[in-house]
Formats: C-alpha cells, sequence, structure tokens
C-alpha cells in the first residue's frame, strides 16, 4: 500500500498537519491509516488529471472529514482564504491532510494563515511554499494584496 509521504509534493508541517498535491485513493486510505482526521482539498474536482472521481465520498468512507474550498488556480480569491482561515481555526486541534494538485495553492495559503492568524515572520511562514514553488504574478500579487489588507 502506498504511504503518505509517498503523495506528490509531500510536505509535513508539524505532528498535526501535513501539505501534498493531489493523493491517489490508495494514499487517502493510507492517511485515514495513519491517523487523519480532516481532509482539506482547495484545488478543483472538474479537472480529470487532479481529481479524483469521488474524493468527498471517499475521504468520508474512509472515517475522515472533507472540506472543499475550490481556489481556481489563475484566480485565488480573498473569500477562498477567509473560507480556508475558518476551515483551519475549526479543525485546528485535529490532525490535518491539506492538498490541492500539486501543493501550490495549499502553500500560499498556508503561509497566509501563518502570518496573519499565527504571527509567523513571512521569510518564516512561507518557507514551505518556496520548498515547493516560486508563485507567478498573479500568486505573488494575491499574497501581497492580502497581507497588505490582514497584516498591515
Amino acid at each position: 500500500m502506498k504511504k503518505v509521504t509517498d503523495i506528490y509534493n509531500y510536505r509535513a508541517v508539524d505532528r498535526k498537519l501535513s501539505t501534498s498535491g493531489q493523493p491517489t485513493e490508495e494514499q487517502l486510505a493510507s492517511a485515514a491509516e495513519e491517523g487523519f482526521e480532516v481532509v482539506i482539498n482547495l484545488a478543483l474536482h472538474d479537472d480529470p488529471h487532479y481529481s479524483l472521481r469521488d474524493e468527498p465520498g471517499l475521504v468520508n468512507s474512509l472515517g475522515m472529514e472533507y472540506i472543499h474550498i475550490p481556489v481556481q488556480f489563475g484566480a485565488p480569491a480573498e473569500t477562498d482564504l477567509l473560507a480556508f482561515f475558518a476551515a483551519m481555526k475549526q479543525y485546528q486541534d485535529r490532525r490535518i491532510l491539506l492538498h490541492c494538485a500539486a501543493n501550490k495553492r495549499v502553500t500560499a495559503f498556508l503561509g497566509l494563515y501563518l502570518v496573519i492568524k499565527k504571527g509567523h515572520p513571512p521569510e518564516e511562514a512561507f518557507a514551505l511554499m518556496r520548498s515547493a514553488w516560486e508563485p507567478d504574478s498573479t500568486w505573488s500579487s494575491f499574497i501581497s494584496a492580502m497581507l497588505d489588507e490582514y497584516h498591515g
């Protein structure tokens, strides 16, 4: 069986939070076996290359909770970020697998969360993102705008 650590672009943040690209059905089963309780997905459900046929049903059948916040990669929105903040707060005491298609949306949103909600310095908060990718102009502008709006 595949391990959680085999998921594309997998990163362990701490013992309660991991980020990754799109897991397979086998990898989601491994996540449940390894004690993950919540799966938060920021990718879309309509791309056959980067989504499973019925991820919500599969995750629920494995005994985990599923939260879907579909973020358009080419157009991240403030409302998406605020929904992400709410989910992170709601499940902060649970073990979370946070994923999107390639661990890009996720690491950008997590960096914003760590700065805005947890008070981490930006260099530290975005280190995980930089280990996975360098944001394009759309994402760089979005990150700057959200930091200006919520971090001052």
